[in-house]
């Protein structure tokens, strides 16, 4: 049966540098997807920037709704606008980041119902 998902019912998730809402995963009933609203904020001078992360057995695909973002792989850096969709291959670390004004917004969709327990943060790039 199709079911509606409200955002303001989303699941906050405590991640470090941005506000990350599940919106659906397997905790709602989902089989074989998840889906997150991300906003990353503009970073402030002087701030940590985020550690990169690794989905080991899914892959992670970013949509851009507002805002401007790079997202930083060991394969390259590839600039995002609005309107911009990333694919992000299983095993690919990567971190996008905020390179605009304004707050960066997301929905990234991972066909997986428990983004958690395949994701492995990991240190800093050498280039970050």
């Amino acid at each position: 049966m199709a079911k509606v998902f409200r955002q303001q019912d989303a699941k906050r998730l405590g991640l470090a540098g941005r506000v990350s809402l599940e919106i659906v995963s397997g905790e709602q009933g989902a089989r074989n997807v998840s889906l997150r609203f991300v906003e990353i904020p503009v970073v402030q001078p002087g701030e940590a920037l985020r550690n990169p992360h690794v989905h080991h057995t899914f892959e992670e695909c970013i949509h851009v709704l507002s805002g401007k973002g790079t997202t930083h792989t060991p394969s390259g850096q590839y600039p995002l606008k609005a309107g911009d969709t990333i694919l992000i291959p299983a095993g690919e670390p990567h971190v996008t980041r905020n390179t605009g004004d304004t707050p960066l917004h997301l929905l990234c969709f991972f066909p997986a119902p428990d983004v958690a327990a395949g994701t492995q943060d990991l240190p800093a790039f050498k280039d970050s």
